[in-house]
């Protein structure tokens, strides 16, 4: 990478020598957005950059929205982890990803300030423009790495990201007194909510019962879109969230429900 960033929105160039070629020299075709789960942007920076930490990311954005860029687009960088989405198991050959800084829950995990929001937003815009990233393939890293990641979590604003044209939202259906489907449940009900997740995109086996696995899935899922309540419960809402969500994936592919 040269010390000129892709993106004209990047302040700063540091680059992190965690790094290497895509593969299969694979284009881009999903952004993942995470939070640092660090105490300060600049300890972030420092772990992101050092070859030690065997981590890095292409952006990442301080709670003020100053964007450092650390990795070209065209490179691989090393921000999934063992992750999975839709098939692929190598999320770091075909992403993009973006570190937001945020403490996250371990730290208290404080509201995202509309700087950074915006910064967000703008960064992820401009993104876009130079990649062919489907709506639906614009992710939390809670969605790909669900057994081991909750960022950026339930207060991250997806709404407000896809009102601008980025990413898959509808509206939540809105909570009901039922408790849903959980942990022991088995049966067709719980078979037609883990494909239907799996059918958007999470590594889940319909299976029929309702275990931990299924549990975690359920909760990554609401943390990105149902994020009113994160219980890991099958309820009315989730299903119909879950539902109404597949049918807006506007790809003549979408899955069917």
């Amino acid at each position: 990478m040269t010390d000129t960033p892709d993106s004209p929105l990047a302040t700063l160039f540091c680059p992190s020598p965690n790094i290497e070629p895509r593969k299969d020299r694979r284009a881009p075709d999903l952004l993942l957005l995470h939070y640092t789960g660090m105490e300060s942007a600049e300890g972030a920076l420092a772990w992101l950059t050092t070859p030690e930490s065997q981590v890095s990311c292409h952006y990442l954005i301080d709670e003020e929205g100053r964007i450092t860029q650390l990795v070209a687009e065209e490179m691989r960088a090393w921000h999934a982890g063992a992750s999975h989405w839709a098939g692929d198991e190598d999320i770091n050959s075909c992403s993009i990803g973006i570190e937001i800084h945020n403490p996250g829950h371990e730290l208290g995990y404080p509201d995202f300030p509309e700087a950074q929001m915006m910064a967000v937003e703008v960064l992820c815009k401009d993104i876009l423009q130079r990649h062919l990233i489907p709506p639906q393939r614009v992710l939390a890293h809670s969605d790909v790495a669900p057994g081991r990641k909750a960022d950026p979590g339930e207060k991250f604003d997806w709404r407000r990201l896809a009102d601008a044209g980025i990413g898959l939202w509808v509206e939540p259906e809105p909570i009901g007194p039922d408790d849903g489907l959980g942990p022991g449940d088995v049966g067709d009900e719980v078979c037609a909510l883990q494909d239907h997740l799996q059918r958007l995109g999470y590594g889940l086996d319909p299976a029929g019962s309702y275990d931990n696995e299924t549990q975690t899935v359920v909760r990554a899922f609401q943390r990105h879109w149902r994020q009113q309540r994160t219980d890991g419960r099958g309820d009315l809402s989730t299903c119909k969230t879950l539902a109404r969500l597949l049918k807006a994936i506007p790809s003549t592919d979408a899955p069917g429900v």
